[in-house]
C-alpha cells in the first residue's frame, strides 16, 4: 500500500481496524494474519508505512470513515525494525 511494490503476503504486515490500549479506534498490526475483518498490507518498514499514511491509503482500503490512530503500528514497526530486512521503496529491491 505504501510503495505499491508487489510482494508475497508472508513478507508484508497486515493491518486491521481495531482499537488501541485505551479503546480508541486505531490501526492495529496483525502479524499472524488472523484478525477478523478487512485488512490492508504494507511492507514492515517505516518508509512504506509513512508513504501509506501520507496517501491515506488505509482509510480507503479498510473503508473506515473514522480517523484511526496509527500509533500501535508505529510501535510494532519500531520494535521489529532491526529484525526485518531493509526494503527500498523507490526500487522495490532489498538491500543486504
Amino acid at each position: 500500500m505504501g510503495c505499491r511494490t508487489r510482494a508475497a503476503a508472508s513478507e508484508l504486515l497486515r493491518v486491521v481496524a481495531g482499537s488501541d490500549a485505551e479503546g480508541r479506534p486505531a490501526l492495529v498490526p496483525d502479524p499472524d494474519r488472523r484478525a477478523p475483518g478487512r485488512g490492508a498490507h504494507v511492507h514492515p518498514t517505516q518508509e512504506c508505512w509513512q508513504l501509506a499514511v501520507r496517501r491515506r491509503a488505509f482509510h480507503r482500503a479498510l473503508r473506515s470513515g473514522e480517523n484511526l490512530s496509527g500509533a500501535p503500528v508505529e510501535e510494532h514497526l519500531a520494535a521489529h525494525q532491526s529484525e526485518s530486512q531493509q526494503h527500498r521503496p523507490e526500487t522495490g529491491a532489498r538491500s543486504s
